[in-house]
């Protein structure tokens, strides 16, 4: 008799739920027998397909094309692909030396590594990687091409890439290259002294210990009397947001907003802002940036022009500005999935809306650079060695000017002459 009193009551509770949350009930049944079609379609292809089919490679395909319905950066990552990503901390590993980002659905060179094999190659920013040995790469996601690239040095991987042409008419040239991996190690800051007192700081990509090397390369430069300083952020495709953050907190203090994420859910709202004193906080400051900026690089622009604090000189930015969070799965794969994004101080979305062309950082001085000026620059920005030939003479060949880094000496050698003006006396 209990039981039955039990019965009818868990019964007349389901009742009066569904009466009183027909939504949530309707919602339910819709998710079920959403989830029922994938269930069939993987017991018509077990049973029918023409080979036999192994049903979890089923299960992470579908997960997979679920996935890639929502962003490029939202991914499924299969256990192998996920203890890569945990273990891949070291900064140093087989590979053919290129950071790549994915965009209008291609995976795209970032930069090159200065030495490496992809730098040997010739293979520059804006190329596109459209086949990994003979697999396209379209809608490919991330982790699942670096994989492919990367591999034990001494390995060769063959992949195909395009280039989009100087005549925007003109169609993309395409090249097929065999690459030998090797080890490679990545150095994620450089500076040194310009004239008049100028520092140059030009950060790689925001990884593991850059905020240190940063405030190395600060100290160095006001040692050797620095009176202002550029910050170079071209081609940086970003990395750590406590980086980011931990930088842009040398330059500004007083609870000054840095960036803040929102998403859809509530606790997705989170602030992050200057405290304390920042040691360079009157510095005289110019950052620069173009079309391959990204990701930390942008929250570091945008902080910096929204508080007044900078003038950013160069071109647009990437527009990558999604937070993606981990959530690892029971069979040791995980999920990573886009759950808010970035917004600049003022409120400004980061991340590049494709239907209205917002998004990215826009510089306060924009300075358009040709794409066979920028070819040269990044070549010969770096330590180039020519086996068999004299190195200054070889960097003395075909020298380009960095007008946009020339702009930005431009401007603090302005600011300091205005400073000592005394307009009335």
């Amino acid at each position: 008799m209990k039981n039955a009193r039990k019965i009818l009551l868990v019964t007349l509770s389901a009742l009066v739920i569904g009466a009183v949350f027909p939504y949530a009930n309707y919602a339910l049944d819709k998710t079920y027998e959403q989830l029922k079609l994938i269930v069939d379609v993987m017991e018509l292809i077990k049973d029918n397909y023409v080979d036999p089919i192994d049903p979890q490679k089923l299960v992470y395909g579908a997960a997979k094309g679920m996935v890639a319905e929502l962003d490029d950066f939202s991914q499924f990552m299969e256990p192998d692909v996920y203890a890569r990503v945990k273990s891949d901390t070291e900064g140093e590993f087989g590979g053919i030396g290129i950071r790549v980002d994915v965009k209008d659905g291609w995976l795209t060179v970032v930069t090159p590594l200065p030495g490496t094999p992809a730098w040997k190659a010739q293979m520059m920013p804006g190329d596109k990687i459209i086949k990994i040995e003979g697999v396209s790469t379209r809608d490919m996601i991330i982790d699942d091409a670096i994989k492919k690239l990367r591999g034990r040095p001494g390995t060769q991987v063959k992949i195909t890439t395009a280039r989009e042409p100087e005549d925007k008419n003109a169609e993309w040239v395409t090249k097929d290259l065999t690459l030998t991996r090797e080890l490679i190690k990545t150095e994620n800051v450089k500076w040194r002294m310009l004239g008049d007192k100028i520092g140059y700081i030009r950060i790689v990509e925001f990884t593991g210990h850059v905020t240190e090397n940063v405030e190395k390369a600060l100290a160095e430069l006001k040692g050797k009397g620095m009176e202002s300083l550029v910050i170079d952020l071209r081609y940086n495709p970003g990395g750590l947001l406590a980086a980011a953050v931990d930088i842009s907190k040398l330059f500004m203090n007083d609870n000054k907003m840095i960036v803040y994420t929102k998403g859809r859910k509530p606790e997705n709202y989170q602030e992050f802002r200057a405290n304390g004193r920042a040691p360079f906080e009157t510095l005289p400051l110019v950052i620069l940036i173009n079309r391959y900026s990204a990701s930390a690089s942008e929250i570091v622009a945008g902080a910096m022009q929204d508080n007044k604090r900078a003038v950013i000189v160069g071109e647009r930015s990437f527009g990558k500005a999604s937070v993606q969070s981990m959530i690892p799965l029971s069979d040791k794969s995980a999920l990573r999935l886009t759950i808010a994004k970035y917004y600049t101080p003022s409120g400004k979305s980061i991340q590049h809306d494709a239907n209205s062309e917002h998004g990215g950082i826009t510089p306060d001085i924009a300075v358009k650079v040709p794409l066979e000026t920028e070819k040269k620059l990044l070549q010969q920005g770096e330590e180039i060695y020519y086996p068999g030939k004299d190195e200054k003479d070889e960097k003395k060949k075909d020298l380009v000017r960095d007008e946009v880094l020339e702009r930005a000496e431009e401007l603090l050698k302005a600011r300091a002459v205005l400073s000592n003006l005394q307009p009335g006396k």
